[in-house]
Formats: structure tokens, C-alpha cells, sequence
């Protein structure tokens, strides 16, 4: 079987706050944008990788959402808690210099954690944590 991952969906509440700080200060390149009836999903992804992107996408456009379950997610969103993801870099130190200096909201920095890795944790603006590993 031959599987890859093409698109991850992380949830963002303000389109321009979230392009912003995928594209400016992570350096990830804005491959699509599209919007539809006041929403936007932004298809981001690193440069020299188009076959992985990240999809920003608003959680209330999910069909079938209830008023309940939307608050949920807002309050979640809120929190921080509501979505991940686990990104690498060659050189976490520098990566994580810069991504502090371009207004990342700082979780975590880099650490040598029990289970051996070396990694950093940010927020995005939605509240979404971004962890940051040393590429191996």
C-alpha cells in the first residue's frame, strides 16, 4: 500500500490573522484562498514540499454542527485546546528564534524532552498549538 498525507485541517477564526502568520512567520507559501459566503479556507504549506498542505479552514462551516457543539469549539478554540499540530525543523534553535521574533505566541521553548526528542510549542492566533521538533 503506498499512502501519503496530502492536507491536515487546522480550525482559524480570523483569515488574515492566520494567513499573516503561516505565510510571514512561519515562511509557509499561501496556496489557495478561498472564500465563500463571509468564510475562508487557506491552503498553506511549506515551500518544496507541494505535496503537504495544511488546510485553515472555519470550524462552523463543518455541516451538521449544532449551536451547542459550536460553543464547544469556541471555547476550545478559546483554550487552546482544540487543535495540533507537530512540525520539524532542521535547526529548532534558529527556527524557534525566529517564529518568537515574528510574534508566536511562546508555549514551550526548546526542550529536551524524557522521550527524546528536542522540540518547542507555539500558539497560533486561532489558539491551535504548533510544536516544533528537532529533524532527526
Amino acid at each position: 500500500m503506498d499512502i501519503s498525507i496530502a492536507s491536515s485541517f487546522l480550525p482559524q477564526n480570523d483569515p488574515d490573522a492566520a494567513r499573516t502568520f503561516y505565510r510571514d512567520t512561519l515562511g509557509f507559501e499561501v496556496r489557495n484562498d478561498v472564500g465563500f459566503n463571509g468564510m475562508h479556507w487557506i491552503t498553506v504549506g511549506p515551500p518544496g514540499q507541494p505535496e503537504v498542505s495544511i488546510v485553515l479552514y472555519p470550524p462552523h462551516a463543518t455541516p451538521g454542527l449544532t449551536d451547542e457543539e459550536r460553543r464547544v469549539i469556541d471555547e476550545m478554540m478559546a483554550k487552546g485546546t482544540y487543535a495540533n499540530i507537530l512540525l520539524s525543523s532542521p535547526d529548532l534553535d534558529t527556527t524557534f528564534a525566529k517564529v518568537a521574533a515574528g510574534g508566536g505566541e511562546v508555549v514551550q521553548e526548546p526542550t529536551d524532552q524524557p522521550y527524546g526528542v528536542r522540540d518547542c510549542a507555539f500558539r497560533d492566533p486561532a489558539g491551535n498549538l504548533i510544536r516544533i521538533q528537532q529533524a532527526r
